[in-house]
């Protein structure tokens, strides 16, 4: 099972590198700050694992510790979008669900993901392009494996706070005889640039917030 799950991730990651992200092995915790700024806290603080003595969170995406690793930059324009395969563990409390999923392999406390985290200019076109093109890399890794998968998109009220627009895949899983969610794909806009104070300066010279 772990030659498996590792030959997955490293087939994922390989994919999506192949496509000009580059790979980052992020930290896994972080400083309540970057679980602010990207919009996990303080709305989802039961899903998170929280370290004791002074400031410290466990991350549910490497998303987290990647888009927070630029906080308080002004990027060139000329440079972006930046593009990043993040690579880690991640942990999450499921709280709840009182049980439902967390028995077995589907949904668990612990685990390994492949992470696709885009730092754009402030264009909703650009934006929208790279959200197709990130939601593209996930369905190739489908089809690179012969799942069968089917694409979702999310209504309003099924949003995450941060997102503006979200695509589910979920893919055909036997044991389950049903679909599952396995893979997430997302935009923002600035809403987490805007907290982060992530910021870009294009060719007027004056600095914007990213997407």
């Amino acid at each position: 099972l772990l030659l498996l799950e590792l030959a997955a991730m490293r087939y994922a990651l390989d994919l999506i590198v192949s496509r000009g992200y580059l790979p980052h092995s992020p930290p896994v915790l972080v400083s309540q700050a970057a679980m602010e700024g990207t919009g996990y806290l303080p709305v989802g603080a039961d899903q998170a694992y929280e370290c004791t003595r002074e400031d410290g969170w466990l991350i549910g995406t490497s998303e987290v510790p990647i888009t927070a690793m630029h906080a308080g930059e002004i990027l060139d324009g000329a440079d972006l979008p930046l593009r990043y395969a993040g690579y880690s563990n991640c942990f999450r409390r499921e709280a709840g669900t009182y049980g439902k999923d967390t028995r077995g392999l589907y949904r668990v406390h612990q685990f390994v993901k492949v992470e696709q985290v885009v730092i754009a200019p402030a264009d909703e076109q650009v934006s929208r392009q790279l959200h197709e093109e990130i939601l593209t890399n996930a369905e190739d890794v489908l089809k690179g494996l012969g799942l069968p998968y089917r694409v979702v998109a999310l209504c309003a009220g099924d949003l995450g706070r941060s997102a503006a627009f979200t695509y589910d895949i979920e893919t055909w899983m036997p044991g389950r005889d049903g679909w599952g969610e396995t893979h997430s794909a997302s935009r923002y806009y600035d809403f987490q640039a805007r907290r982060l104070n992530l910021r870009f300066r294009g060719e007027d010279g004056k600095p914007r917030n990213c997407h």
